[in-house]
């Protein structure tokens, strides 16, 4: 674009805009795929393919476009159907087998009822709070068998604030996110207010950091513009390394312009000119979405020179992170932009002072710049109003485990787990017990079941030894060893540890082993506070955020989950049957019918018998990999 054409008033934003919303809203039947990488993993392009193949041989006036994930992870791939004058119907489970079917349907009756997962009569724009409503153009019966978006549990009790985009438009597309207001945050913010305003309605509205610590983020932002030198940064850490959590991935991909303009109105309120997307390596579509974006975005002068007209000058690049847990921790980060080992320093002084290059940095995460246009455009009032008392607006989670319907789900600070469990996530799965709820990633505790009522947000979490973390959430039913999961994410942190302090090298080392020996039955009661003073000493002793957070699922488990631990080192049993020193597999000889599924399946030769007589497992031979319990359909694989 040249420069004649580069956006520099708000009549060019709202020219745009109108553009954008003939693409959102054509004038004809329009298909969007969700192509996330929730989408694709499950076939998504496949039937992208198929859609365009079906409207190409055909000659159908179909528009096919593509969008972000909606956040129903479980039932993708998913495809929106907008029909001009008609209530918007999304599907779900579209499989390419499954495209002739309903094309057929769409084209003939317009029924798509068997592939509907809900109808919308509106949209929100969260922006100004307008709703665009779908007229039905006389047919009063279309889709009303099909239940509404908000009717649907999933969806119900969501505000979607950060994910206000994602599964909405084409996130390739800039006239896309400018037509549900994209960019008028920045124009509002360059044109009419100060940086102190700036910061002044950030601090008000309470939104406080998405990355786990939950500082201040006005105030982050404050110090980083008092602080002195030349030259400042802002950051956007997305190096998202929580096992299970996937929240920034999602809306970098379904919404990358969100991210930008969030960093664009932080480096004008602290003074900055140089901003950094630190990404992870392993999200390949992720970088590919937001390298189109920031391309888009410097095409219509958002980067670049004298943005708007206004002497504001910004831009952004891309650094690809190696994939180390500890750049999750700011000073970590800034070493491994640098090119030195990705170790933390001691603070002070904090990288708001001297950070990248030894300037004054300013370090956020993917949601919360997220949130940074919607808190300019409602007002720090309007989003003070959502959440609790300290911990304002919304949060994401990637709800995970042993849950019915996995996603991710936005929901107002103070929503109940209860709530975010059993009604968005539909209750455990195949009707078993829930045990616990993980939150916080690797760094987080293991909440109980019987806590399950507890509202969500930064101060309850503290309460019982857990951490609101980027937002990782794993459910976790009865079959779940609770000493295992301190094992698992023990030996993750250690293994993340880049090794600086002592406490944490060798203290994690430690910790693992102890945890180890407890799941073989080689444990003795004194075990237990030996391995509750060295988590506490880990917790006090060690220098950056992973150190002080990685003993949190030991603490909450030996706090909530005593009689596990004493199970295996006491009676030497695993009362979930998981811990493989512990358990042994034998068959049934009432139940076997002499299939041979079993025997046909175990790799080390461990089952014998003869056909249509009852089999055996030699203990010997036996791994305990649980192949031959998964393989049997007449359940007489038992663990003992």
């Amino acid at each position: 674009m040249t420069d004649s054409k580069k956006i520099k008033s708000r009549k060019d934003l709202n020219t745009v805009r109108q553009a954008g919303l003939k693409k959102i809203y054509p004038e004809k039947r329009k298909l969007s795929v969700s192509m996330a990488t929730c989408g694709l993993a499950t076939g998504a392009a496949k039937v992208f393919e198929s859609l365009a193949g079906q409207i190409k041989r055909n000659n159908l006036d179909i528009v096919l476009s593509s969008s972000g994930c909606l956040g129903y992870c479980q039932v993708e791939p998913v495809v929106s159907i907008f029909t001009p004058d008609m209530p918007k119907i999304v599907c779900s489970q579209l499989t390419p087998d499954k495209v002739d079917d309903f094309m057929r349907s769409l084209t003939h009756s317009g029924d798509v009822t068997p592939w509907a997962l809900c109808r919308m009569d509106e949209e929100e724009f969260i922006f100004d709070g307008s709703r665009r409503k779908f007229t039905r153009n006389g047919k009063k019966g279309y889709g009303d068998t099909i239940p509404l978006y908000h009717d649907v549990p999933f969806f119900s009790k969501q505000m979607k604030i950060v994910l206000r985009n994602c599964g909405f438009i084409d996130s390739d597309d800039i006239d896309e996110y400018i037509a549900r207001f994209g960019y008028f945050s920045l124009f509002k913010v360059l044109t009419s207010m100060s940086s102190e305003e700036v910061i002044g309605e950030i601090k008000a509205s309470g939104l406080r950091g998405r990355g786990g610590a939950g500082f201040p983020t006005g105030l982050k932002w404050e110090f980083c513009r008092n602080a002195q030198g030349d030259k400042k940064y802002v950051i956007c850490n997305a190096d998202e390394g929580d096992p299970g959590a996937y929240m920034d991935r999602s809306v970098i991909e379904g919404d990358p312009h969100s991210v930008i303009e969030g960093m664009l109105i932080g480096a004008y309120a602290i003074g900055a000119q140089e901003g950094i997307v630190y990404v992870r390596a392993e999200y390949p579509l992720a970088i590919e979405k937001l390298k189109r974006a920031i391309g888009q975005a410097e095409a219509y002068g958002f980067l670049g020179r004298n943005i708007f007209n206004t002497g504001f000058d910004f831009t952004i690049r891309i650094v690809e992170g190696a994939g180390a847990f500890v750049c999750g921790e700011e000073t970590s980060l800034i070493a491994s932009i640098e090119g030195r080992p990705s170790e933390p320093r001691p603070r002070p002084p904090f990288p708001a002072q001297c950070g990248l290059w030894g300037c004054p940095t300013n370090i956020n995460n993917v949601e919360t710049w997220a949130n940074i246009p919607v808190i300019i455009a409602r007002g720090a009032e309007w989003y003070a109003g959502i959440g609790t008392e300290k911990s304002k607006g919304t949060k994401v989670f990637s709800l995970v485990g042993a849950v019915n319907n996995t996603g991710l789900v936005e929901v107002p600070m103070g929503t109940r787990l209860r709530e975010i469990v059993f009604d968005m996530g539909g209750g455990i799965q195949d009707g078993m017990r829930l045990k616990a709820i993980q939150t916080g990633g690797p760094s987080g505790g293991c909440i109980p079941a019987a806590l399950a009522d507890m509202p969500v947000d930064y101060e309850k979490l503290a309460e019982v030894g857990s951490i609101m973390g980027s937002g990782g959430m794993v459910v976790m039913d009865e079959t779940n060893c609770m000493v295992d999961i301190a094992k698992f994410f023990t030996s993750f942190t250690r293994d993340e540890s880049c090794g600086k302090c002592t406490s944490c090298r060798d203290g994690l080392d430690m910790a693992y082993t102890l945890l180890d020996s407890m799941t073989k039955g080689q444990s003795s009661p004194s075990d237990l506070e030996l391995l509750e003073e060295l988590s506490l000493a880990i917790k006090d002793a060690s220098q950056c955020g992973l150190g002080t957070t990685a003993p949190n699922p030991i603490l909450s488990t030996l706090r909530f989950f005593k009689d596990d631990y004493l199970a295996h080192i006491v009676d030497r049993k695993c009362p979930a049957k998981v811990c493989t020193a512990l358990i042994e597999y034998r068959i049934d000889p009432d139940k076997c019918t002499g299939c041979m599924v079993c025997a046909r399946s175990c790799t080390q030769a461990a089952i014998s018998g003869e056909k249509n007589g009852p089999h055996t497992i030699n203990p010997e031979l036996c791994i305990k990999c649980g192949v031959c319990l998964e393989k049997c359909k007449f359940k007489a694989v038992v663990v003992e």
